[in-house]
């Protein structure tokens, strides 16, 4: 998928115009590329409208209106944006009281290196951000949000556009699975195939 450039970009007042639109666009979008796994993980699949909605987003809410600040965000969120063959996801840990951030955040260290996807006879197994690793990993504990691809050969693409998908979580304090629905599986081959 091609990046974002500042010309993608609407200024504020463009934005606020087509943003009811654009919202209900990306809700939908957003309802076949997110995937709970277990009690309390949300992966959500990135590809370019999603993305190019947290930039506008962002704008609005810091009221960023330079083209200095616009491009200091398409830095932050253009890698997220997969290239043919890779998926790109945000691992949300929906953790919602003190009691459980405390508990559970230590025991989640790594949890951004334990997604896989199994389909037929291939796991591939998730890559973390090189930034995000840099910036956000701890020893002894963990973030609430980590960001992950997928990379997927020629042959493995095709496999997954025909198979039953599960998205797998193996980490000794959290091991789930589930396995993906025909529409989320189809709106994943679009970004494998670069579409």
């Amino acid at each position: 998928m091609t990046k974002l450039t500042i010309a993608d970009i609407a200024d504020t007042r463009e934005y606020e115009r087509d943003r009811d639109r654009f919202r209900t666009e990306i809700i939908a979008l957003k309802k076949l590329r997110r995937v709970g796994v277990g009690p309390f993980v949300t992966m959500v699949f990135e590809n370019r409208d999603t993305i190019r909605f947290q930039i506008q987003e962002m704008a609005r809410a810091e009221r960023i209106a330079t083209d200095e600040g616009i491009q200091t965000e398409l830095d932050i969120y253009n890698p997220l944006i997969p290239e043919p063959g890779q998926l790109s996801a945000t691992l949300f840990l929906e953790l919602t009281t003190d009691e459980q951030l405390r508990e559970w955040l230590p025991k989640l260290v790594g949890i951004e290196t334990a997604a896989q996807l199994h389909f037929g006879e291939h796991v591939v197994e998730c890559t973390v951000d090189p930034a995000h690793a840099e910036q956000l990993t701890r020893e002894h504990t963990t973030a609430s949000v980590h960001y992950v691809h997928f990379h997927l050969t020629a042959a493995q693409v095709e496999a997954f556009a025909d198979a039953e998908v599960s998205l797998v979580l193996a980490h000794d304090n959290y091991a789930d699975t589930t396995t993906l629905s025909t529409s989320s599986r189809d709106s994943l081959v679009a970004d494998l195939r670069g579409a």
